[in-house]
């Protein structure tokens, strides 16, 4: 009993002395704030979030502004009130002179959320030669982070992957292959249960998994050709996983535990794949190729399920930024061209072809959705809002126009939004 009363005792302590730390009490604490990974929760480019601006500028609704150490196209990430970024420095640096490849330098960065204050900042040291001059849109630091409650994982092509404590100590480092490519390795990373999985397209023709906590190979898939987007845990309605990536011409299945080829699809796409795809109810919608394409495949498959499992193929696609589900509907927007589609997801019919009203310019980031809006953000730092619906309605187009490159796609917590530039990092909310 006395042992009891003891432990009880203590444990009014620790809750005393955390309500006295935070300033509120535990039933008022919100949940942990989430967006850990390339485009968000399962990275679907959707959140929550309620109450977002509909218009800013850089006099208006901007929270804070954070000047970065360095460029870089990977996106922001959250885990609760920190956020995490890459850079790079030394070399290649746009509106500088080249430089000397030796100053290289890569960086892991974590912000306050609320403050924009840079907390910490860890320099990972490259593996040279990298390319020289031809990666000077899309930079050295292109795959954006993926974090779990304890750690942040981050890709920097053939200087491999790393994972690092909240607090900025190195857990390890991991070699995915040594390949370069002219376009650069702008794949993320993502998590499936106690595994790190890497499209190391570039690097080694693989689909790399690493034990999230030595990093040490688990397995390893070969034959991932000409593929630049992040893959996708998709959840069948059988209720198992399938890890889903798509390559030049295929779409292709796998067990995520395990590595194993479960089915391939044709996308009758002939080019290099680019956009990440997105599901619902277990079917995956892809868009992609520079001649533009798109389809929509059934998981669950065995083996060639292009005649079993294909529901529907389309002649419209992008190139680059990648699709949103919503509502029965996919919303996606032309890299160049600044047309907005949307097309009924049963059939792939197209419900909308609308060019933008404004100039909005050329769009790398891919979408994402929150509170009934879409948030398409263009390289000059324009932001066309659309409503999500089937109607085209442009509600605003957002310029904080500071002369800096927007490739990175937004990440979102409660009500902001939270924008990277290749100098820049600014948190969007009202005010």
């Amino acid at each position: 009993m006395q042992e009891s009363n003891s432990r009880a005792s203590c444990v009014m302590f620790v809750l005393c002395v955390f309500v006295g730390f935070t300033g509120t009490s535990l039933s008022a604490q919100e949940k942990p704030v989430h967006w850990s990974q390339f485009r968000g929760p399962g990275g679907l480019g959707v959140g929550a979030a309620k109450g977002l601006p509909l218009t800013w500028s850089e006099k208006e609704n901007v929270v804070w502004k954070a000047e970065l150490p360095g460029p870089g196209t990977s996106s922001p990430i959250i885990a609760d009130e920190k956020v995490f970024l890459t850079c790079y420095s030394g070399y290649n640096v746009p509106r500088q002179p080249h430089g000397d490849m030796e100053q290289l330098k890569l960086h892991v960065v974590c912000l306050d959320r609320g403050s924009g204050r840079i907390t910490w900042t860890k320099e990972v040291a490259p593996k040279l030669p990298e390319q020289a001059t031809i990666r000077d849109e899309h930079g050295y630091a292109s795959s954006t982070p993926v974090a779990d409650d304890e750690r942040v994982y981050v890709f920097f092509g053939k200087s491999g992957v790393f994972a690092f404590d909240f607090e900025g100590k190195q857990l390890w480092q991991a070699d995915v292959g040594s390949g370069l490519s002219g376009w650069g390795s702008a794949s993320s990373p993502v998590l499936h249960g106690d595994l790190v999985i890497v499209n190391a397209s570039v690097e080694s023709e693989s689909l790399v998994a690493l034990d999230k906590r030595t990093g040490k190979e688990r397995w390893r898939a070969r034959g991932i050709k000409e593929s630049w987007n992040t893959p996708l845990i998709v959840t069948h309605e059988d209720g198992k996983t399938e890890l889903v990536v798509a390559i030049i011409g295929k779409i292709l299945g796998f067990d995520p535990a395990t590595g194993e080829q479960l089915w391939s699809c044709d996308t009758d796409i002939g080019w290099y794949m680019v956009p990440s795809m997105v599901a619902h109810n277990g079917i995956v919608y892809c868009i992609g190729g520079r001649s533009g394409g798109s389809l929509a495949v059934r998981t669950g498959g065995k083996g060639d399920v292009t005649k079993t499992h294909r529901l529907w193929t389309g002649k419209k696609g992008s190139n680059v930024s990648s699709p949103v589900f919503h509502d029965g509907h996919i919303y996606w927007m032309h890299e160049n061209l600044g047309i907005a589609y949307c097309a009924e997801a049963t059939s792939g019919e197209i419900v909308y072809e609308e060019r933008v009203e404004g100039r909005v310019g050329q769009i790398y980031a891919s979408p994402v959705l929150a509170d009934g809006k879409l948030y398409y953000v263009s390289r000059a730092g324009r932001t066309l809002v659309l409503a999500a619906g089937s109607k085209y309605e442009q509600l605003a187009v957002n310029d904080l126009g500071d002369g800096s490159t927007f490739n990175a796609s937004p990440a979102i917590a409660e009500n902001r939004l939270y924008l990277r530039s290749d100098q820049f990092l600014y948190c969007v909310g009202r005010k």
